[in-house]
């Protein structure tokens, strides 16, 4: 059988690889200008190999009983390890991805390719402009893991923005958020701040020297109305093979301190990575 060999293609917004994973038979990782975006092993859809990854399948698992199917809109496609994730962990769910690069969509479709009855339909479009255009009340699950280059774009930072996640979910919905910063944390408080304005329930979860500011790193943000299974969600990632924290409630607000919401006129993207910041976990 010929060995797998990588993929270079111009995209939309930078150049695209896919790359064989010497150590598992149908597995590549994605990488767009050099920095990692998505890992997928199409024959083991439940592996997720960054710890970003892994925390955002934490928060899916307990989100609701094992195996019910959800309604999830993706902002941010990657090579659709998420959308994978959630069609074997709970089949029949409907997912829309919706990515801005149309030329790495159509990539990941060519070669990585989804089941046709996977429940997965993929969107070229701008994230937030699909979002204002989006039904009210139509998803279960939010999930956005939006980069611009390795930086999360201005315009999905903003209190409008999180206005029309809130009116795009169910009114027991969770929006879920792929983030990254460093010390002094003023882009990641922000996002906080502004989410908590029209969000009841926040967490953040990350691994601890990330949070001691010992280095740059990706957080997850975890927003509801309803009161989310912090318990079960610290176990799980407390006993990941990178073990993660889980902040809410007067910790988190401690950590937010006196970070202002953030508007459209004044949103700024994350700030730009170190290099070598982002590696595989």
């Amino acid at each position: 059988m010929d060995e797998p060999i990588p993929v270079t293609r111009a995209v939309d917004h930078g150049t695209a690889k896919l790359m064989p994973d010497v150590d598992r038979k149908r597995a590549w990782l994605l990488t767009v200008d050099g920095a990692p975006q998505s890992y997928v092993d199409l024959d083991a859809p439940t592996h997720l190999e960054f710890e970003y990854a892994r925390r955002l399948g934490h928060v899916l698992d307990t989100l609701a009983e094992p195996g019910r199917a959800l309604d999830v809109l993706h902002l941010g496609g990657g090579a659709l390890t998420l959308p994978r994730y959630l069609a074997a962990t709970r089949p029949g769910s409907r997912q829309d991805v919706v990515e801005a690069d149309s030329g790495l969509l159509d990539l990941v479709v060519e070669h990585l390719p989804v089941p046709d009855d996977a429940g997965i339909t993929v969107h070229g479009a701008d994230a937030r402009a699909w979002l204002e255009s989006a039904p009210a009340d139509s998803a279960d699950v939010l999930i956005a893991d939006v980069f611009g280059g390795s930086r999360v774009p201005a315009h999905l930072t903003s209190v409008a923005y999180a206005r029309e996640a809130e009116r795009v979910l169910r009114a027991d919905g969770v929006y879920l958020a792929n983030l990254a910063d460093a010390t002094p944390f003023a882009f990641l408080r922000s996002q906080l701040a502004t989410f908590s304005t029209v969000f009841d329930e926040l967490a953040l979860i990350a691994e601890p020297g990330v949070l001691r500011g010992r280095r740059f790193g990706n957080a997850v943000l975890v927003a509801s109305h309803r009161t989310l299974d912090t318990p079960a969600l610290t176990r799980r990632t407390a006993a990941d093979a990178f073990p993660a924290r889980v902040e809410y409630g007067d910790t988190l607000q401690v950590f937010v301190g006196d970070a202002r919401p953030v508007q459209d006129e004044n949103a700024v993207p994350s700030p730009e990575p170190p290099d070598g910041a982002f590696s595989i976990g």
